[in-house]
């Protein structure tokens, strides 16, 4: 779909990021089970969430999982793209996900998307990416279609 870096290749792509009992970091196929896990307990939340009409994840299976988790980690190392996890302080749980990609849309270089599997995380993984993309990542202007720009209007 894109065949170039999202960011420079002199861009030090943050590893961690740190919240309030929770931290994002890179998504990778080892955490297929707890990923999983969080996707499928969260499905009827993410039915259109990334997309008007997905029907995703719905009847997701591991394997299918697994090829989507190899797919960003690939992506993330080739800096197409940057998914990150939502790992509780420990690791024992997946929390939820964000995902940085180019924009095709004139005025935005990079759309950002992230979800939660506890509505009561989703303003403060929110807040700790948002900071992040502003502060920490060389976008002139990131979207984030659904959230802050209707999807009608994206």
């Amino acid at each position: 779909m894109y065949s170039r870096p999202l960011v420079p290749q002199d861009f030090v792509v943050p590893e961690r990021l740190q919240g309030a009992g929770f931290h994002l970091r890179m998504l990778r196929i080892h955490d297929v089970v707890k990923d999983y896990d969080a996707v499928m307990s969260s499905e009827a939340h993410l039915v259109g969430f990334m997309e008007p009409g997905s029907t995703w994840p719905r009847g997701l299976t591991v394997e299918e999982n697994l090829i989507d988790l190899a797919w960003h980690h690939r992506e993330f190392t080739i800096r197409h793209s940057f998914a990150y996890t939502v790992m509780n302080d420990d690791e024992s749980r997946c929390m939820g996900c964000c995902y940085i990609y180019p924009s095709d849309r004139s005025g935005h270089d990079a759309m950002v998307f992230y979800w939660a599997r506890e509505p009561e995380l989703d303003q403060a993984i929110g807040e700790v990416l948002r900071n992040s993309i502003s502060s920490d990542w060389p976008f002139k202007k990131a979207a984030f279609p659904g959230r802050d720009i209707a999807w009608s209007d994206w």
